[in-house]
Parts: structure tokens; sequence; C-alpha cells
């Protein structure tokens, strides 16, 4: 009997990490399902470059920051791809760079709902896909190394989020480890993505490279290599740690 492909979706993969993660998980076999935003161009994009390793692939919009998105993800990914048998949290946002104290409410209730509301109900709906599947499963949250350094006069809502997608991991991972579901972690530095243009201030790579020990920001592509190695059986021991992918952070 032919052996089905694993299919992977990775929520928030039209450009930055998502995008190459999705590649580097077609280079290693999987399916890949590419949840996207806004931008519909970018995200076939993926399809084509996921294609090209001999894959299927397919682009579905949906915004994880909203509850009723989320199943239709899920239902998309196996309807078109097969049984789940991983998940990329990926999507995440900071909002306006600035002090804390000029920070609204509206930007840290979206900050919340995307990066840590998004993340649990993704899961939560991937731990059903994989209970009826009879999958054991994977999850990969991607953090951020700003919560560990709490990101003053930047972005703290958005450490404090990602510093509960970390607990989340470890709980989720300590909670789900006797079924064979394995919940781990990801946390980059800063990476050379439009997260930074996007969150008011593109010239932040050039101004915060200086205070990395490896003097540089990553590529997407390096944080891609650990999550898809995550989610490989190389890592079937692993479950309930965040890796550091920080260049010396």
């Amino acid at each position: 009997m032919t052996q089905l492909a694993p299919v992977v979706l990775i929520t928030g993969a039209s450009r930055g990490i998502g995008a190459a993660t999705a590649i580097a998980a077609a280079r290693d076999g999987y399916n890949v399902a590419i949840n996207y935003l806004n931008d519909a161009a970018a995200a076939q994009a993926v399809v084509d470059a996921v294609r090209q390793h001999g894959r299927k692939a397919v682009a579905i919009q949906g915004d994880v920051g909203l509850p009723a998105d989320i199943p239709r993800l899920f239902q998309q990914t196996e309807q078109h791809l097969g049984p789940l048998t991983a998940l990329v949290n990926n999507t995440g946002i900071t909002g306006p760079i600035g002090p804390f104290s000029q920070t609204t409410d509206t930007t840290i209730e979206r900050v919340f709902q995307v990066n840590v509301f998004g993340v649990m109900q993704c899961a939560r709906q991937a731990l059903a896909c994989f209970a009826r599947n009879g999958s054991n499963g994977v999850i990969v949250n991607v953090s951020s190394v700003a919560a560990r350094t709490g990101s003053p006069n930047e972005y703290i809502h958005y450490a404090a989020s990602k510093a509960a997608v970390d607990t989340f991991t470890l709980g989720l991972a300590r909670e789900v480890a006797t079924t064979g579901v394995r919940v781990c972690g990801v946390s980059p530095g800063s990476t050379l993505t439009q997260i930074h243009a996007t969150a008011g201030e593109p010239g932040r790579p050039e101004r915060v490279a200086p205070k990395i020990p490896m003097g540089r920001l990553a590529r997407p592509e390096e944080i891609a290599e650990a999550v898809v190695w995550l989610l490989s059986p190389a890592a079937s021991y692993m479950t309930g740690t965040v890796v550091q992918c920080a260049g010396g952070l």
C-alpha cells in the first residue's frame, strides 16, 4: 500500500519565515497548506515553489485572529491534501513600535488575538485532526527572542504574547505527550522579513544587528531549517522545548 505523504499546515506562509518553511518542508517531502491573510499572489508564488519540489500545495485565505476562520483552514487543508500530520503556528504580528505607554488597547487586543488565541485555537484544531486520523502529529509554534528580552521601548505587548506562546508550548507538550503528539517551539531572533517595515521601522535591521553576537540578522531560510528539523523524525524525542535560533542572544 502506498504511504501517504505527510501534510503540514503553515499559518502566515505567504512570506518571510512561513514561506521559507513551506519550501523547506516540501523539499523534505511534505505536502503543504499555505495560509495567508491578504496577499493571494504571494501565496500562489509559494504554492508554485512547493510544486517545483514535486509536492502538492494549496493556498488558503484566513485570519487566525478570527476564531470563525480557523476550522475552515483545517477543513480545506484535509480536503485538498489529505490527513493533517503537522501544524506550524507561524503567524505573528507586533503592532507599531514604540513605548508601552503609547500602545493602544486595540493594538494589544489584536496582537494577543492573533499571537496567543490564534495559536491556541489552531493547536486545538490540529489535535482534533490528529486524533481523528490516528496520527501522532507534530505542532511547532514560532515564538520570538522578545519573550526573553521583553523588548522595552519597542513592543512589550508583543514580547508578552510570545512568552505566553512559550508557556503554552510547554504545557500542551506535557499534556499530550502520552498520545504521541509532540509540541515544540522555535524562537527566532531578529530576521530579515517584512515585519520590521510593518511595525513602522524598516531600518530596524541595521539598528539592531550590532547587538546580536553573530553581528547580523537571520535569513528566513535559517529559521525554517530549525522548524522543519523539529517536524522531522530526527527530533522524535524532543517535545516541550523551545529552540533558540537567535544568533547568540
